[in-house]
This record gives C-alpha cells, structure tokens and sequence, in this order.
C-alpha cells in the first residue's frame, strides 16, 4: 500500500465522488475506479508501428488530451506535417476511426501522454 498523499480534486475527481460521505468513502471509490480502469487498459489498445508511434507521439506532444482530443487523433493525423519511413498516415488514420475510446485511450496511455 502507497503512502497518503495530497491530490488536487479538479472537476472529474468532484464528480467522481460527490456522493461520497468521508475521507475512507473517497478513497474507496477513487481505488475502485483506478483498478476498473487499469483492468480495461490491459484489454484495449491498436497495434502500431514504431512510425505510427512517432507520429501519434508527435501529435500527442504538447502533453494533456482531452477526451474530445483522442476522439480526434484520425484528423491531426491527416493534418499533420509528420513523415517517417514506412508511415502511411491515411493507414493510421483509419486505424484511429475504426478504435473504440477505450483503445484510443490505451494507445495515448501507452505513449506515456
């Protein structure tokens, strides 16, 4: 078990646990959502190319993404300036399109951003 720590609640941890009574409540839920979601990560996620990564990690660059954001990675692909040997950005695209949020979700994860 992890020591406490201070986090910041911003709106998502609110909303999260607004039906939440105490402290014990709180971390209960926010536990329990953490290990829902790292379960679901384990089972989501596209095969990509070292080139498909480097575009996506360039893409993905300028840190946080909003969930509106990786809905439109397929888009910043096609308008972006990004070229590599062996990327065919209309291939990764469509790989994009073709993902549910949770496997897009999983490759952002997995890109560390």
């Amino acid at each position: 078990m992890n020591q406490k720590t201070k986090i910041y609640f911003g709106p998502p941890l609110s909303i999260l646990t607004e039906r939440e009574n105490n402290t014990l409540e709180i971390s209960g839920r926010i536990n329990r959502t953490a290990e829902r979601y790292l379960d679901i990560m384990k089972g989501h996620g596209i095969e990509l190319s070292e080139a498909e990564r480097a575009c996506l990690t360039k893409i993905c660059d300028f840190g946080f993404m909003a969930p509106s954001e990786i809905r439109e990675m397929a888009i910043d692909v096609r308008l972006s300036n990004f070229a590599a040997q062996g990327l065919d950005k209309e291939v990764l695209a469509q790989k994009l399109e073709a993902a549910s949020f949770a496997d897009l979700v999983a490759v952002v994860e997995d890109l560390g951003f």
